[in-house]
């Protein structure tokens, strides 16, 4: 199921990190029809003075959202409103009066079925699971 990456600077408190765990989990599974019990959240941070845009310290809060989901599983429409409403948590969570720097960045990485899973099968299997389908393994026998 998803995971996102949320790296940000500056460093923000406890406090803000478990709000935006909680509101990024919930977005995913609002917006990309996601399993909220299944979605893993991982905040990096980087003071200031490490993070750059245009060769210049950036001067503002800034994001860049990676989320990982399974290829076809969403439509454009989804993912761009999850990249709208992403985008909009962010400032409203970390730069309330500030703003975030224009570049701050979500973006969606769709990974093919069988490349990815968790709890030791792949999101392939479990598809084919769910369609009735033998394993591959299965078929090879």
């Amino acid at each position: 199921m998803p995971t996102l990456t949320l790296q940000i600077c500056p460093p923000q408190p406890p406090q803000v990190h478990a709000s935006i765990a909680r509101g990024l989990t919930q977005l995913t599974a609002q917006t990309l029809g996601k399993r909220a019990d299944l979605t893993a959240v991982l905040i990096e941070e980087w003071p200031p003075g490490r993070w750059f845009i245009g060769g210049q310290a950036v001067q503002r809060p800034t994001a860049l959202l990676s989320i990982r989901i399974t290829a076809g599983t969403n439509s454009a429409a989804q993912k761009a409103a999850f990249v709208r409403e992403a985008h909009a948590l962010l400032r409203q969570l970390l730069a309330v009066e500030a703003g975030l720097e224009e570049a701050s960045y979500v973006v969606v990485h769709e990974l093919p079925a069988p490349d990815w899973g968790y709890d030791g099968r792949t999101q392939q299997a479990r598809l084919d699971e769910r369609q009735g389908a033998c394993p591959a393994s299965a078929q090879l026998a």
